[in-house]
């Protein structure tokens, strides 16, 4: 493979080595450097200029033997050969390039030989010109002095000519109406009149041209004042007014003038909108009251009547003030009659300075109306036609202020633009406020509201919970979405910076998502405000239960699903959030929390109202031996089984302690004392060494202390046994407060049997009843006058009967 790359590569080196060798020969011959640097100085070196022959060969004799002084003759031989060969080809190529210049310079010269002569030609002809001019000028001479001055009379008479004849012409032109011929001529021969008006003649002229002219003026005034004159007769009047000297200034105040009347007739069209009148003095009820047309129809009418004339006035003043005060500035510099009065650039200034001052003014006015106007409809419930409504009147503000860039329109248009939308916003925080209300409201209704066919007592809290949050979350979706037509990229209004950011992080996220939750937080905190419960109008238990789920469940979903939402749809940042979930659903929790206190507080207190009602209106000292189970206790019962059956709906069963196996069984408070204590109650006397009430203390350092208002837990058995502790403590408060005969003491003893028999399931430690209930037995029995107990087997047949 390496022998045949060298094989293949040998034509190619040799043929390249020869074209260098070609070129380096050229090079040589025209005194030029080679293109391999500069020349060697080795004697040695065949090609370098110092080469010695001698000591060439001499090296070579010593240094090879013969078999390579023959190839290296070979060699030699066979370079000379290559170079006469080159040389050869070198010549016959020069060779060549030489003819080809030689004909070329052949060709060169012949050529010029024809220039010389057509040059010659054109010399004696140039001669025999300046010898035929120096003769006509030599002729002419003695005639062309005169000739001047005749002419120059000449002009001078037409001119006058003109002067005398300018009367006329005015008046033939006044006649038939051409202004523009007449004041053509007026301007033309203005200074010439001016400046001989001192001559009786010149200033008779000069006072029946000003007359005429005055009454042109009189009547391009006429036009100008004439409110059927087109756009063209008003340009044209314009300018020749200013060409015939009228005070720019003036003309500018009156033409605005003129058109104010006409402007305010559009702005006093949408005042009478705003009142409910029209020039009929009807009014369509289906807009609603006062409002004839909705804000829609509003903008287009503002756009169509007031914004189009007002862009119809701006271009057309432009084009008769500014425009035209530098074609007619032009006109007087051609006619030789510029005055200082047509200065364009002084009038332009001018003439922008009265612009702006009529433009802001008749602005403010009609952005004071659609303001007015757009907050009228801030509370509506259709926001997309709010929506398009500020669109159209968007886009038709980037129309006008093309014309009137000097006026920031469109900043003080996009500030309407950022109220409404924030008053928008404003109206939905309010519309959610009033939601939240009105849903609370059914929620009570239906919770009040009497039982059905069905028999339940009470409606399905969860079915409540549920329809409830899912309300509320239907309803921030549907402000999410009617908010975030502000931010619609069809919507031109849209792409302001506002919208970009401060209207979704500020507005929408914070004023009306963040601000509603915070809302919802404080609102259901009101209901646990502890002066409620001295009040007779006090919220329903089963409300506190329910709003209490509700707010759980915000915490642990509703609320950072809400906020994702609003960050997702409106594209808000991490870096731009003022509040954060984290914080908000800790408050959530904080009012779950409160909330299921109060709701064990008002339970509590309302089975405490029965119980203590029952205590102090009864006279237990004059008790009748017990045959029933009174039916306080049986409603208080029933009262906690149904608080049980709500609680179940919501929150699931929580944990309890191991219950004995005959809990249902150990319906006897004082059966394991009660043969010890017959005889401290018979052997009692007053001088006793030992009091009852020392024995009942030394007992209740021994059992374990209840804690009544403890901390409830989001779970079914611990909001029943807070519910549960109060009103048995309550029954205990109110025992001590009493005396007892031996009935009452027995009536109290199957009261307490009952309760015993049924509260212990709702709670998560039933030694929690059978301690309090103790208790209660125990006080009653130190406040009895004659303390005999009941036997447990009459006590069972008492309240299985009951």
């Amino acid at each position: 493979m390496s022998e045949s790359s060298e094989n293949g590569a040998g034509p190619d080196q040799e043929n390249d080595q020869r074209r260098l060798r070609k070129n380096d020969m050229l090079k040589m011959y025209y005194g030029m450097d080679g293109g391999n640097g500069q020349p060697s100085n080795d004697p040695l070196d065949i090609d370098s200029p110092n080469f010695n022959a001698d000591h060439y060969l001499r090296k070579l004799k010593q240094e090879n033997n013969l078999s390579e002084l023959m190839d290296a003759e070979n060699d030699m031989a066979k370079q000379i050969r290559t170079l006469d060969s080159d040389m050869q080809t070198l010549v016959y190529e020069n060779y060549n390039k030489f003819i080809s210049a030689t004909d070329t310079i052949r060709t060169m010269k012949r050529d010029f030989r024809q220039m010389e002569d057509e040059m010659e030609k054109l010399t004696s002809n140039m001669a025999a010109i300046t010898q035929l001019n120096a003769k006509i000028n030599s002729t002419m001479e003695t005639n062309r002095q005169q000739i001047t001055k005749l002419s120059g009379v000449h002009s001078l008479l037409k001119k006058l000519q003109f002067l005398f004849e300018l009367p006329a012409r005015l008046k033939k032109c006044l006649e038939m109406g051409s202004y523009a011929a007449a004041v053509s001529y007026y301007t033309r021969t203005r200074a010439v009149l001016q400046h001989y008006q001192h001559m009786e003649s010149f200033s008779g002229i000069e006072r029946d041209c000003k007359n005429i002219v005055n009454e042109i003026i009189s009547k391009l005034k006429e036009t100008f004042y004439d409110k059927d004159s087109n756009t063209h007769q008003l340009a044209e009047c314009v300018g020749l007014l200013l060409r015939l000297g009228e005070p720019a200034g003036l003309l500018c105040d009156d033409y605005l003038q003129h058109a104010k009347s006409k402007l305010d007739e559009d702005l006093q069209e949408l005042r009478s909108y705003l009142a409910g009148e029209n020039s009929a003095g009807t009014s369509d009820e289906s807009e609603g009251p006062g409002l004839l047309i909705d804000v829609l129809e509003f903008m287009d009418r503002g756009s169509n009547g007031f914004l189009s004339n007002l862009s119809l006035t701006i271009a057309a003043y432009e084009n008769l003030f500014i425009k035209q005060t530098e074609v007619s500035s032009m006109t007087a510099a051609m006619d030789g009659s510029f005055s200082p009065l047509l200065q364009s650039n002084d009038v332009c200034e001018v003439a922008n300075t009265k612009l702006l001052s009529f433009v802001q003014d008749l602005l403010e006015t009609y952005f004071a109306l659609v303001e007015k106007r757009l907050m009228l409809d801030k509370r509506s419930r259709d926001n997309a036609l709010i929506v398009r409504a500020l669109d159209r009147f968007f886009r038709r503000l980037q129309a006008t202020t093309n014309l009137l860039p000097n006026v920031n329109i469109m900043k003080l248009g996009g500030e309407i633009i950022v109220k409404v939308a924030k008053a928008r916003c404003e109206h939905y925080q309010l519309a959610l406020k009033e939601f939240f209300t009105d849903c609370l409201t059914d929620a009570r209704h239906a919770i009040s509201a009497p039982k059905g066919k069905s028999n339940q007592s009470h409606p399905n809290l969860l079915d409540l919970v549920n329809s409830t949050a899912s309300a509320i979350l239907n309803q921030i979706k549907s402000v999410l979405a009617d908010v975030q037509l502000f931010t619609v990229r069809d919507i031109n209004f849209s792409a302001m910076t506002y919208f970009r950011r401060e209207f979704c992080c500020d507005d929408v996220r914070e004023v009306v998502i963040v601000h509603f939750i915070r809302y919802i937080s404080e609102t259901l905190l009101s209901f646990c405000d502890s002066s409620n419960l001295s009040k007779t109008t006090t919220p329903p238990p089963a409300l506190l239960l329910l709003l209490s789920r509700l707010c759980r469940d915000f915490e642990q979903s509703t609320v950072a699903y809400v906020l994702t939402l609003t960050d997702e749809q409106f594209m808000i940042p991490s870096r731009d959030k003022t509040s954060q979930v984290g914080d908000l659903t800790t408050k959530m929790g904080e009012t779950a929390h409160k909330l299921l206190e109060s709701y064990v507080q008002y339970s509590g207190l309302s089975l405490s109202r029965m119980i203590r009602t029952s205590i102090e209106a009864r006279d237990w000292l004059k008790c009748v031996e017990p045959r029933q189970v009174r039916a306080v206790m049986r409603r208080v019962v029933e009262e906690v089984t149904q608080s049980d059956q709500q609680v179940g709906y919501l929150y699931e069963e929580g944990v309890r302690t191991a219950r004995s196996s005959d809990s249902s069984k150990r319906t006897h408070p004082v059966s394991v004392s009660r043969q010890r204590e017959r005889s401290h109650w018979g052997a009692y006397a007053p001088s006793s060494t030992m009091d009852n009430s020392l024995l009942s203390n030394i007992q209740k350092l021994f059992s374990e202390r209840v804690d009544v208002f403890g901390p409830v837990e989001f779970s079914r058995t611990s909001i029943l046994t807070g519910v549960v502790k109060i009103a048995l403590k309550t029954l205990l408060e109110c025992v001590r407060l009493k005396t007892f005969s031996k009935f009452g003491l027995q009536q109290l003893q199957v009261d307490c049997h009952y309760l015993q028999l049924y509260l212990w399931r709702f709670v998560s430690d039933e030694n929690i009843v059978h301690g309090l209930l103790d208790e209660v037995i125990a006080s009653c029995v130190h406040r009895c006058v004659e303390p005999t107990v009941m036997e447990p087997s009459v006590i069972d047949v008492i309240c299985e009967r009951g």
